[in-house]
């Protein structure tokens, strides 16, 4: 996955992320629906700018960019912010 693909990636979990609040605001899915598909779509997010971070820092450094490897969700979410 290059840099393009991933903020594909990213504005696709944006636009999904910004479509369940409004289904949510017309009652169309529960909260609990909304919830559970906004904490998933997060992390996803949270793992894609992570990937993308360590592609552009690798390049910065004169190192592969396409040796970077998505982290597991977990570590992601557990940098401090």
């Amino acid at each position: 996955m290059n840099d393009v693909d991933i903020l594909a990636h990213i504005n696709k979990l944006i636009t999904e992320e910004r479509e369940l609040r409004d289904r949510l605001g017309t009652h169309a899915i529960s909260s609990n629906e909304e919830n559970n598909r906004i904490k998933h779509l997060e992390e996803a997010l949270d793992q894609a700018w992570d990937l993308l971070r360590q592609r552009r820092a690798r390049r910065e450094f004169g190192e592969d960019p396409d040796s970077a490897a998505p982290r597991p969700i977990d570590e992601v979410e557990g940098y401090r912010q």
